[in-house]
């Protein structure tokens, strides 16, 4: 890598281009689902969680679009070899020698734990409140994808290339790259030892389309974005965030067999 580039990927983000980033990728999101998803559904001969599915896809892909882009500007190449680096897609490093170790990913065992309580026993309390305050940012049932489960679906194997598709740009291509790639190594500079949670609370905003869990999933975050932040390795959340994927990967298996 040349000097030029290594020097700009030590540059750190202003304030106004870390939320400038947030909203290139957050309101398209938003607007989408929002308004654009309701106005099509009736005129589309699909069912309506297919449609919003795939906006949000969409919206996902455009995430990975803007990562490339941005790491295109500030590095010069999308080689491998560069975007590993800058979005810290390596082997966890010790916090005091700076050493690669491969023993420090046990720290996904609590990590991944702990989010799974928030997750399961915690997220319906952390989000009653801002459900009951604002009732008229409820989700349409459509964004469940357990509305899926009817007769219609049943066998319906291409539903699993749709997840696939899905699960690349969610867990990896998407918002990983754009959250924890682009954004997370560069918040220090304004967010001194708290970008983490800066990260995660952007990461929760960026969830508006699903207003009522946005709290819960900065909650939720806090974990793995820690994990990743202190070993500086992102596939520390990424692994807790793509276990979520699994979950997903059960459902609409159960919803092809009909046993959901």
């Amino acid at each position: 890598m040349s000097e030029t580039t290594s020097t700009q990927s030590n540059e750190q983000y202003s304030l106004g281009k870390i939320l400038g980033i947030w909203a290139i990728v957050s309101l398209p999101l938003v607007l989408a689902t929002r308004l654009i998803v309701p106005l099509i559904v009736p005129h589309i001969n699909l069912h309506p969680g297919i449609v919003y599915w795939w906006i949000m896809i969409l919206g996902m892909a455009w995430q990975f679009v803007v990562s490339m882009w941005i790491v295109y500007r500030e590095e010069g190449d999308l080689r491998w070899a560069t975007i590993r680096c800058r979005f810290w897609l390596n082997k966890p490093r010790d916090p005091k020698t700076g050493e690669s170790k491969a023993r420090l990913f046990w720290w996904l065992v609590p990590g991944s734990l702990l989010t799974a309580v928030i997750g399961f026993v915690l997220a319906d309390y952390i989000d009653a409140p801002l459900a009951w305050l604002f009732p008229s940012l409820a989700t349409p049932l459509y964004s469940d994808l357990s509305q899926l489960s009817t007769p219609e679906f049943l066998g319906a194997w291409w539903l699993m290339g749709i997840f696939l598709v899905s699960f690349a740009f969610n867990y990896f291509l998407g918002e990983e790259f754009l959250f924890r790639g682009v954004l997370l190594p560069k918040m220090k500079g304004v967010f001194g030892k708290w970008d983490w949670v800066a990260n995660a609370v952007l990461f929760g905003l960026y969830h508006i389309h699903w207003a009522p869990s946005m709290l819960s999933i900065i909650v939720m975050g806090l974990p793995g974005i820690w994990l990743s932040r202190r070993f500086r390795s992102n596939w520390m959340y990424i692994i807790i965030h793509g276990v979520e994927g699994l979950m997903t990967f059960v459902a609409i298996l159960g919803i092809i067999l009909g046993m959901a």
